[in-house]
Formats: structure tokens, sequence, C-alpha cells
């Protein structure tokens, strides 16, 4: 068994672990509603903007249901048997903005904060070898498995876990991804620094966070309560000062190569995800700014090699 194998296996012992002893409420209900998921043909369209998962499903009122159960889908859009999913964010629109930077063609890859797994088809559908997805949010891993009983035994996993979790390197991930992440860190450069640990040489990060918008490079936000009705938002940094974290935690040829402003076509909310979302965080008066007077999110994404 390789080093990689070795860390493969590790990560997948402590996910088990966690999720055989997880507390969560909602357990029982999720895995009944796994368990009356419809019989279906397994199958997988990866490179598509909406991955479509499993055969027709004939009843789709009780997949529908079922589907529900798993409330709020916040990661896609999907189609699982047929069903259409709509959700909170139009995941595809960022993946476009992506996937001109990289070339993932028989990569082993690391995406950290990957919710349901939605990426790591694209992915997949982009020529990736396998992707292992961490995210501690357990509902998003049910998802996941919702997606498997529809795609079958594609070499796409979430696994239940936080960064801090993961066993120590080496990994030897040909590319990790950090996306939507960096900005819930109380410590960036330790993250960014982690990543390094978990890359080979020679290996690409793709980081993708919120930033302050042009004019504001050099500074640094950081919000005394909540930042777009968000908690736990610890530091917005402008791009300048985003390219020294990540050089500073050891990575070269560190180039920004996209800053888009978050519009309310691209995350809102949905039937699938009825919660507020960003229209609600914005001034209803300058939609310029949050309701908590900061500016209103701009999104980079930031490649660099170990």
């Amino acid at each position: 068994m390789n080093r990689q194998d070795q860390w493969l296996q590790a990560a997948c012992d402590l996910a088990e672990a966690k999720l055989e002893e997880h507390p969560h409420g909602d357990l029982k209900r999720w895995r009944m509603a796994l368990g009356r998921l419809p019989p279906v043909q397994p199958a997988a369209v990866l490179d598509e903007a909406i991955p479509r998962l499993g055969g027709q499903v004939m009843d789709p009122d009780p997949l529908r249901e079922s589907l529900m159960e798993f409330h709020p889908w916040r990661k896609g859009p999907l189609q699982l048997g047929g069903m259409m999913i709509e959700t909170e964010w139009r995941s595809d629109w960022k993946w476009r903005r992506v996937s001109p930077h990289i070339d993932l063609k028989g990569h082993h890859v690391l995406d950290i904060g990957s919710g349901n797994g939605y990426f790591g088809m694209r992915m997949l559908g982009a020529g990736a070898k396998f992707v292992v997805g961490i995210d501690p949010t357990l509902v998003f891993v049910m998802q996941w498995l919702a997606c498997r009983h529809f795609s079958g035994d594609i070499p796409n996993y979430v696994l239940p876990l936080g960064i801090e979790e993961l066993p120590e390197g080496p990994a030897d991930m040909d590319t990790v991804f950090s996306m939507g992440v960096l900005y819930h860190r109380k410590a960036p450069e330790r993250h960014l620094g982690q990543i390094r640990t978990l890359l080979k040489n020679g290996g690409t990060l793709v980081l993708e966070t919120l930033v302050l918008p042009e004019g504001r490079e050099d500074d640094l936000l950081v919000p005394d309560d909540r930042y777009a009705r968000m908690r736990n938002v610890w530091g917005i940094p402008g791009t300048s000062r985003l390219l020294d974290w990540v050089s500073g935690a050891g990575f070269h040829a560190a180039k920004v190569v996209d800053v888009t402003p978050t519009t309310c076509q691209e995350q809102s909310s949905t039937d699938w995800m009825r919660f507020e979302s960003l229209g609600q965080a914005l001034d209803p008066a300058d939609q310029t700014l949050t309701v908590e007077g900061f500016p209103a999110p701009v999104r980079a994404i930031v490649v660099a090699r170990k």
C-alpha cells in the first residue's frame, strides 16, 4: 500500500467511526429516507452543468418527498432519477469560472468543504481519476449518499470530516480545492499551510474565497459580528493580501484568475432551499452593501503550486 492509499484508509476509518457515533437527531430519519429511494438503473453523466444521475423514475411524487428529507440542498443543480433539484447555488457558474484554469486529467483530488459532492462530479467529468471530498455538515453527506443511489459506484466520495480532523500527511494529492472555506477559518494562513502538506510536490491549490472589492486590494475586513448575516466570517482580504497569505504558506506562482461579484441570480432561495439567502443579506436600498453596511460579496479564484 502506497502513502496515499494509507492516508485514504486512515481518513475513511476516521469518517466511519465518526458516522457510527454521530449524535445528530435527524440521522435515523435521513437513513430511512435513503431506504425509501426507488430502485433505479445507475447512471452518471457528469460533464454537463447539471449532472444527470440514474435512470428515469416513473412516479416522481414519492421521489420528491424522499429527496426533500435532505433539505436544504445548497450545491447543484442536479438531476436525480429525472427529478430536477434547483439548489441555492448555481454551482455550475462557479465551475465555469474555475475550469478553464486547471487540468485535472488523471488527478487525485481532495475537495475541502465539498458539500454534497457536486463539484466532485464536475471534477470527474473533467478527467479526474478520483475525488475525495470532506464536509462536517452531515446532511450534505446524506445528500451525497442519495446521489450515489442514482449514480452507482463512481469515484467521488464525501467524508463527514473537517480539515482539522484529517490524518497527518503525506496525502500526495495532485490537486486540492478549498472553495468557500477560507473566510470561515480563524487562522487562514494555517489553513493554507495544512493544504500544502496534503499536496504532492508540484501539486495545485485551487482557492476560492470572499475578497474585498477593487480598490481595497491590501485591506482586511474583520467583521465584529456578522457579515451578510453569517456569524462565522473571520476575515475578508483584498486580493493582494490574499496572495500574500498564499505565498506566505509556501506556495509559488500564485495568481488571481477570476474576480466576480456574487449576484442573487447565482445564490437564491428555491423550493429545495427554503431558508433566507443572499437577497435577504443585501441592503434593499443599495445592493452593493450587505445589511450590515459592508461591501457586498465578491469572490476570487486563486491558483497556485506547491
